[in-house]
């Protein structure tokens, strides 16, 4: 795991918890359980027992091996977080909250989400668990992600449509710790990216590095040395911080993470105050969020990450801008070429890799995190397409 230095929650000068003090009491106490529960040896057999048998872990590391060829240059693996049960790497992080929940008498649990993968997953958890199961989701997201929303209310979920604002990620996270002050008594925040106040960013990496302990071993086993490079999509950043955890502490390795050119928080943004912590945001003339627009619902937010703040401000993680033309075209390449339909969200990373893998040479290795499977956008490609 990464040497990253967290004081207090923070990452340099990113991170912390700006929260009323009522809420403060409440992630004390969520920060001394996770503390006691990461190294607690039966609760990690529990957490492992059910990633292997539940989630379907580990999945594996496949060699893109038409569209290495297609592209020339350096050789292209997919880290298959699509193959996890309930379809992306958000069940990594569900399970392992879920446990601490159960630990901590919890009869409820509330969640936000942006594409419905997080939604879907803590529904998942939730049913399994026998646990109450709240879900917030933007009005504009529910109509995206039609599909997403059903599964969640088959799985016994109440899913809140949240119209305030643009209807989107931020708002339904603003609905969602709204809730939480007011029922942190007996409501568990199931918080699904690597945001908002500590220990949440901590807790979602934690849960997540998996992704990179396995990509890791595999890589050595297949090539017998680490790659050059892995790329991932960052929205919030739980699947690239799970996807880089392992790397962090490799300076032989580029972490690039790719995001959508009209939410573009690493590229574009300032350091400011979002949803409890303090991060890379962007912000309009007056100083507030400004609105952002992604095709894929799980980057549609104006902040990131803390730790992504960080490793971007520190020159240790790159990252780039992909437009939606460039998200489209990679949807259909990577579906043509290897027979995978990637979400929109991992299509941004894939569109890197077309771009990179050319400009390398044979022997240079790329990992690409595949975050999760495209079953769920595809009527939505096909509008637009359609279009």
């Amino acid at each position: 795991m990464s040497r990253v230095e967290i004081q207090d929650g923070y990452f340099g000068q990113f991170g912390g918890s700006f929260v009323p003090p009522e809420l403060q009491e409440v992630l004390d106490y969520l920060t001394a359980q996770f503390e006691q529960y990461k190294d607690d040896p039966e609760f990690n057999a529990e957490y492992r027992y059910y990633l292997k048998e539940y989630v379907g872990r580990e999945n594996p590391l496949t060699f893109a091996q038409n569209l290495t060829k297609k592209l020339g240059g350096a050789k292209i693996y997919l880290k298959r977080e699509d193959l996890n049960h309930t379809g992306a790497h958000k069940i990594n992080n569900v399970i392992g909250q879920i446990l601490m929940a159960k630990r901590m008498g919890a009869k409820r649990v509330i969640a936000e989400t942006g594409a419905g993968q997080h939604g879907v997953a803590t529904a998942t958890a939730c049913a399994m668990f026998d646990m109450d199961c709240t879900i917030y989701m933007g009005a504009e997201d529910i109509r995206r992600q039609a599909l997403n929303v059903f599964r969640m209310e088959l799985l016994g979920a109440k899913v809140v449509s949240v119209a305030k604002g643009q209807g989107r990620l931020k708002d339904a996270v603003d609905e969602a710790f709204a809730d939480l002050v007011e029922n942190y008594k007996h409501t568990f925040y199931l918080l699904g990216s690597a945001v908002g106040p500590h220990p949440f960013p901590t807790i979602v990496k934690h849960f997540q590095a998996i992704i990179s302990e396995e990509s890791k071993r595999q890589i050595l086993e297949k090539e017998g040395r680490l790659p050059d490079a892995v790329i991932a999509c960052a929205g919030g950043g739980s699947n690239a911080i799970g996807a880089f955890a392992h790397y962090i502490d490799e300076p032989g390795v580029r972490l690039i993470g790719v995001e959508p050119d009209q939410a573009a928080a690493l590229t574009k943004g300032v350091p400011a105050v979002l949803h409890g912590f303090k991060c890379l945001v962007l912000l309009d003339e007056n100083g507030n969020p400004q609105p952002t627009f992604s095709i894929a619902a799980g980057l549609d937010y104006p902040g990131i990450g803390p730790e992504h703040s960080y490793l971007k401000e520190s020159g240790r993680a790159e990252y780039y801008t992909i437009t939606n033309e460039e998200v489209l075209e990679a949807f259909q390449v990577l579906s043509k070429t290897e027979g995978i339909i990637p979400a929109l969200e991992s299509s941004h990373a894939v569109a890197y890799a077309l771009k990179l893998a050319p400009t390398l040479t044979s022997d240079q290795i790329l990992i690409v995190n595949l975050s999760g499977r495209g079953d769920k956008d595809v009527e939505q490609v096909y509008s637009m397409l359609k279009k």
